[in-house]
This record gives C-alpha cells, structure tokens and sequence, in this order.
C-alpha cells in the first residue's frame, strides 16, 4: 500500500518471537508490531522501542470479583522479563493497561539500559511501579524530547476530557515520534477535541496508531473512560491527511472492544484506502517508496 505521504507499508505474516531485534528488510525504514491493547513494539535498524506495553494480567488480579473483571481475552505476546535490547519504553499515561507495573517493573530489572518516558503528571506513579526514577524523562505536553534518533513531541491527548494536574502537567498524552525518515502518531487515548487537529497540523504523519474501542455511559458510570470510534478515528485520520492509520485498543477485554470484522466491514463500504485494523502476528513495514 503506498501511503498519502509517499511511503510504502506491507503487512506481514510474522510469527517470529518478539524477545530480540531481528534483522529488517533492506530498504525498511521499521517495523511495528501489534502486542495488543495500545502495545506497539517499534524497531529501526538500530533501535527497539515500546510504547504502551500491557505484558501482564494485572487487572484481572486488580478488578478480580468486579462486574467489569479485566480478563485478557488476547494472550500475553512476550515476558517482558525477556525482551532483549529495548531502548526507551513510552507511556502515554498513568492507566493500568498503559503504565503496567508488571510489564513495567521486570522489564527494567532485566534491562538496565532501557530507558522510560511518561507524562510528568504521573512521574511518581511510574517510578512506584518500576521505573528507576534516574531512567525516567518525565514528559510535557508541546515540549520536545530529543532521544538520540528518536525526537517526541508530546500533544495532549482528551481521555473523554482534557485533564491537567495542579501544577498544569496533562494526565493524558498522545506522542509524535521522528524516527530517521518517518513520523509516527500514537495517540495514546484519546477523543476528539478542539485543537486537536491543528496540533496535528504542522506535522506530516506518515502513520498513526488511534484507539477505536468508542465510549459510552454504561462504561462512564463505571469509570472506564473510553476512545475514538472508528467513525471519528477515519475522520481525524482524513482531516488530519495521515499517511495511513491503524486503528488498536480492542479485543483485549470483552466489555472494551469492537468486532475486527464489523470494523472492516465499514471501512470498505465508506471505501477508505488507507485505514487498516490492528493484527497480531504480522508485521506492519514501513518503507521509502520505489
């Protein structure tokens, strides 16, 4: 598929185990995989990154006898205990599924060079659960991080509603990741605000990665605050002109989710070419365009 801006993405059949960097494809720019949830294991040629890894079963432990119980309906993909050479791990908040204590914690006792990103809102949430606070870059809405190849640009993102603590930090944020020769959006959650698309505006996205789990008052009462559904996610996908999108956030739990078919389904009846569903077990290879 040739993305609007230019580049090349495939999508393939991948079974090959997540623990260590493998070789990419020459010409690839990277690689991304899906781990399920909002978890994306991004690699280039020289660096492995994360960004939301939920690797464990912490809230069926946590919501154990709730009405909502948590329980993975997707297996965990890989120990994060045993992921070799993993760069920066990004949280784009301080929710459970996206800053997991279990995922979290071992990975950095198995790694000490793997470094951490989270909003600064929740710095000291994160150091709790695992991360050394001396590997932590504590980020903040439209200031930039320059991680060696990779540079962040933090935009808030809108859980239902635009939050920010005391000392005006965002709870939730999306992430703009300049990797050498793309740009990827993650989203992190995230529903339509105002502004968003003009804080979209100046950067050309090659691909996003947006949550379409949807929301509603029974998980609002609840306290499950919910995402785009793909309606709005192809929508800020065409007024944003993302080079092409992936929509994620699903089948992990079963109050949370939509039907990969339905969604589709709906993609190929409004005929949009360059919005595909998140897959386990391929890989998603972005390249330069012959």
């Amino acid at each position: 598929m040739r993305t609007r801006t230019g580049l090349e993405i495939r999508v393939v059949e991948d079974p090959s185990p997540l623990e260590a960097p493998s070789s990419l494809p020459e010409t690839a720019l990277c690689r991304l995989r899906w781990l399920g949830q909002a978890g994306f294991l991004i690699e280039t040629v020289s660096s492995r990154y994360l960004v939301d890894p939920y690797l464990s079963d912490s809230l069926a432990v946590k919501y154990r006898g709730a009405p909502f119980a948590h329980r993975r309906m997707m297996d965990v993909p890989v120990d994060p205990a045993s992921l070799v050479g993993v760069d920066f791990c990004l949280s784009t908040h301080g929710h459970t599924d996206h800053l997991d204590p279990r995922t979290i914690g071992p990975l950095a006792r198995a790694d000490p060079a793997c470094r951490f990103v989270a909003p600064a809102a929740c710095a000291q949430v994160a150091v709790s659960r695992g991360v050394p606070a001396s590997r932590l870059f504590p980020a903040d809405a439209f200031a930039d991080l320059e991680l060696g190849e990779l540079s962040v640009h933090p935009i808030p993102s809108a859980h239902e509603s635009l939050a920010i603590d005391g000392a005006g930090h965002h709870l939730f944020l999306g992430y703009l990741l300049s990797l050498p020769g793309l740009r990827i959006y993650h989203a992190g959650d995230c529903v339509p605000y105002e502004g968003l698309v003009g804080n979209l505006a100046s950067w050309e996205v090659d691909l996003a990665l947006l949550p379409i789990n949807g929301r509603d008052e029974v998980r609002r009462a609840a306290g499950i605050p919910g995402n785009f559904n793909l309606a709005e996610a192809i929508a800020l996908a065409k007024q944003a002109r993302f080079g092409c999108a992936i929509g994620h956030h699903f089948g992990m739990f079963d109050f949370n989710t939509v039907e990969p078919e339905t969604a589709l389904a709906k993609i190929e009846s409004e005929r949009v070419d360059n919005f595909l569903i998140a897959r386990s077990g391929v890989s998603y290879i972005l390249s330069a365009a012959h």
